[in-house]
């Protein structure tokens, strides 16, 4: 197995992925979708590919359509997409995807975590280049062999796939593949499970038990801001 399995695997024990706040991260996500491309699905594909995420989450659909209603009005603030970069102590690398409507407010509070946990906030581009940025997308594994799917889905930029423990298939693809791998995917009627970004670190660290306790400070206070969407590291998990 490669990179992206052992990443996805240590990432799914993580806490953070707690019912609420992923319900929130969704629906921050549907506003950008519809706020970028409109609330038909069918016409947005960003928008349906987080509805597809909604439903994996076991997001009630109620919420979802009220998410995409609240989001058509135009009094509805935007989130804007915003990128912060660091170290934490002991040198871990740390990636932190916000999405805010008051930028002020985030970029104070993550400066805030940094400075409380012995952290040092970097500038843009200080560590975003030891992440690979990747997309991936799950499917359905019934009736269908990975390797199969490997040499027919390479062409549009599957770079690394796997059956995963739940019954679906994961496809791991540089970031700019996603149109092309989701248009590929609808246009054989394979079901999406779900769909995202991740960023993957190319080097990871080993750190002793009282070294990722002080790194985990500084991750559970970011981790635990309204803002943030997800938060990635070089420390080995």
């Amino acid at each position: 197995m490669g990179r992206a399995f052992e990443f996805r695997k240590a990432r799914k024990m993580k806490r953070w992925s707690a019912m609420a706040k992923t319900f929130t991260r969704i629906g921050k996500d549907i506003v950008m979708a519809v706020k970028e491309g409109g609330p038909n699905a069918e016409t947005n594909s960003r928008l349906r590919a987080v509805i597809q995420n909604a439903k994996a989450a076991n997001m009630p659909k109620d919420n979802v359509e009220r998410a995409i209603k609240k989001a058509s009005d135009k009094d509805t603030a935007n989130f804007k997409e915003v990128l912060f970069e660091g170290y934490a102590p002991h040198g871990i690398a740390i990636l932190i995807e916000t999405a805010t409507d008051n930028n002020n407010r985030t970029v104070a509070n993550i400066r805030s975590y940094f400075n409380k946990c012995n952290g040092t906030m970097g500038t843009q581009g200080s560590v975003e280049f030891m992440f690979d940025h990747t997309c991936n997308f799950r499917i359905p594994a019934e009736g269908r062999d990975v390797e199969e799917m490997e040499l027919e889905m390479i062409d549009f930029g599957v770079e690394e796939i796997f059956a995963d423990e739940d019954g679906g298939i994961v496809m791991y693809a540089p970031f700019e593949s996603f149109g092309a791998i989701q248009k590929e995917l609808e246009h054989r009627g394979i079901e999406i499970l779900s769909s995202g970004f991740e960023r993957i670190p190319q080097i990871t660290k080993e750190l002793t038990e009282d070294q990722v306790a002080d790194v985990e400070k500084l991750l559970e206070k970011i981790e635990e801001d309204d803002d943030v969407m997800n938060v990635y590291h070089t420390m080995q998990e």
